[in-house]
């Protein structure tokens, strides 16, 4: 099992670890880890495994069940290697930014149109989000664009710990997703926008509103009679 530090602490960027397992030689898995994997509509994190002098690039991060495999640019580490880890932080942290905006925004969408989320997609320069709507028309986009920004313009808490899953699917709203289930799993992890939305989330976050930026709209279409898709991104 990997120890997922960045579920503890979405701003850590280094940590060091030791190599329990080597798959066809570029496949890692450590016993910690400050990688994100892909999942969630959150992309993983890239960056460096440091063994000594010698760097590999980590290009590709993904969970398969209990264990973290970090896909690295050429074979050579072994098992038992005492490795340090740093990810790309410039590029985390938009994704920090882009997944906090886009919790506050999806939650305003719901709240407004009584919609849940069909699909979402965090990009370098983008965010993606459908949503389950007949109707979805640009007045809407725009009233709930404008709340998110007034929103983002204030030194709101986000936090994050877990809670019974009991407890937690009780939350109003606590899954926004259509069809989907919370793992079988004892706790679940709760994402929360202080006074604004709570939601079961396992992804990396901003501390504050206030580091988001500003969001703006690039498009919005139709893609099926009860599928909207919005697209925006970060500002700056």
């Amino acid at each position: 099992m990997t120890k997922a530090l960045y579920l503890e602490d979405s701003y850590l960027r280094e940590c060091d670890a030791t190599v329990v397992k080597v798959m066809d030689g570029r496949y890692i898995v450590l016993d910690q880890t400050v990688f994100y994997p892909k999942g969630g509509g959150q992309p993983h994190d890239v960056g460096k495994i440091i063994r000594g002098e010698e760097a590999f690039n980590v290009i590709y991060v993904t969970k398969i069940g209990d264990e973290i495999s970090h896909e690295v640019d050429r074979e050579g580490l072994k098992v038992g290697d005492r490795v340090h880890c740093i990810i790309d932080w410039d590029r985390r942290y938009r994704f920090m930014r882009s997944h906090t905006a886009s919790h506050v925004f999806a939650s305003l969408v719901c709240n407004e149109t009584g919609a849940l989320v069909t699909g979402n997609q965090i990009e370098e320069d983008k965010v993606r989000f459908d949503f389950s709507l007949e109707r979805l028309d640009r007045d809407i986009i725009m009233k709930c664009m404008e709340k998110a920004n007034e929103l983002f313009k204030r030194d709101i808490e986000v936090k994050w710990y877990e809670l019974p899953r009991e407890e937690a699917l009780k939350i109003p709203g606590v899954v926004k997703m259509a069809e989907a289930f919370p793992p079988n799993i004892p706790n679940l992890r709760i994402v929360e926008v202080v006074g604004v939305d709570k939601q079961a989330d396992g992804g990396t976050h901003v501390r504050s509103l206030r580091e988001v930026g500003q969001i703006r709209l690039l498009k919005f279409e139709s893609k099926g009679r009860l599928n909207k898709r919005v697209y925006f991104t970060l500002e700056p």
